[in-house]
């Protein structure tokens, strides 16, 4: 069998962090007084700084997805990696910069190299890790010699108050009477902001300094039990089942507020340690995929950490507890970059210098926009 290996990784971050203090400002206040959610998600997420691809000065937008992408792979280059010798080129988004063409072809366009196999994935925080499996399958396979994969997420362009109609502007101010519709409404905002990051595989590990290999890749899907929780481009019926722009046109004129990026926070907060952690966890010990004694470096994605305490009661509960000392996350620092968010972890762990030969490192991606989950691991080589 062939073996893959992840050699390099790279990430892009637009313009300088933003501060806590600084997102109203450069998202653009909503309403007549700033948001009272964003103080109340802000000190739940314990987000300090993040991203975004917007001119602070102008409110402008500074990178499209397809740029920010492109950036990351740029970095490939500037470190070593020759991307006009790419065999495939796989791209992962939310939120491609439009419905057709494909990301990745957006991508390869924006790189101008040479001509290789293209590939987009779709989905939300699992659109890059299912990138960076079929990269995987496809060195596994003997298809192609190396992969360049990629995550990446320009959700500003949603989040900008221009973008905001008159409808959801009276929602938000709603907080004091009924603080669950401005939190569907508004929540997303203070939770999301943009970045890229880029992976090279290869059939063969780095002659020298380190390199992963990647032992499997896992994901599973509960779409067959649970309704959707988080959705764009789509209005939420009372039965819980999505009706699509599409539909949505027909029926009135087509409004912005139906791309506004909505979380069910109830259904979030139920079900998601459930599903994402317990339940695939029990089927991949089941399995004798790992065992978590094994396991030297715990990457979860997670999108608050509200969640850090739950993640690890889940564990325990599947019967698979890893020391919180053993857990590497960057979401204070970096914000929650959704699918970007895996690579942006790696990158910075894996040019850390941390790394050491023969660890594992087991990584969690969940999505909650119809419940699902992937589990990594990697061995350092």
């Amino acid at each position: 069998m062939a073996k893959v290996y992840i050699n390099n990784i790279a990430a892009f971050l637009p313009n300088n962090p933003v501060s806590n203090d600084e997102m109203e400002s450069v998202l653009g206040q909503i309403g007549e007084r700033p948001s009272r959610v964003r103080r109340i998600i802000l000190r739940s997420n314990k987000i300090k700084s993040r991203y975004y691809a917007i001119d602070p000065a102008t409110g402008m937008k500074t990178h499209n997805n397809a740029e920010l992408t492109a950036e990351a792979i740029r970095r490939l280059g500037t470190q070593g990696c020759n991307l006009n010798e790419m065999e495939l080129l796989v791209c992962g988004t939310s939120l491609p910069d439009q419905l057709m063409p494909n990301h990745a072809l957006m991508v390869h366009g924006e790189l101008k190299i040479s001509p290789c196999e293209v590939v987009g994935t779709a989905g939300i925080c699992l659109a890059g890790t299912m990138s960076l499996k079929y990269g995987y399958l496809s060195i596994l396979a003997g298809e192609s010699r190396n992969a360049v994969t990629t995550g990446s997420e320009n959700v500003s362009s949603l989040l900008r108050r221009q973008h905001f109609t008159d409808e959801i502007e009276s929602r938000v101010k709603q907080l004091e009477e009924r603080p669950e519709i401005a939190f569907e409404k508004d929540f997303l905002r203070w939770m999301l902001s943009d970045g890229a990051g880029a992976i090279w595989m290869s059939n063969t590990a780095n002659a020298s300094g380190i390199s992963l290999r990647v032992d499997w890749i896992w994901q599973n899907s509960y779409a067959n039990e649970l309704a959707p929780c988080m959705y764009a481009g789509a209005d939420k019926l009372a039965d819980g089942s999505l009706q699509g722009w599409r539909e949505y046109a027909a029926r009135t004129w087509l409004d912005e507020s139906i791309f506004t990026i909505k979380q069910d926070v109830k259904l979030l907060n139920e079900k998601i340690v459930e599903y994402t952690i317990t339940k695939s966890l029990q089927k991949l010990l089941a399995a004798g995929k790992f065992s978590g004694s094994d396991i030297d470096w715990f990457l979860p994605h997670y999108s608050s950490d509200f969640f850090r305490e739950r993640v690890a009661a889940g564990m325990a509960e599947a019967g698979c507890s890893i020391s919180q000392e053993k857990w590497f996350t960057n979401l204070s620092s970096k914000g929650n970059t959704g699918s970007a968010s895996i690579y942006i972890m790696l990158e910075e762990l894996f040019n850390s210098g941390r790394l050491r030969k023969g660890e594992k490192l087991l990584c969690f991606i969940p999505e909650s926009g119809r419940f699902s989950t992937a589990f990594m691991q990697l061995t350092v080589v």
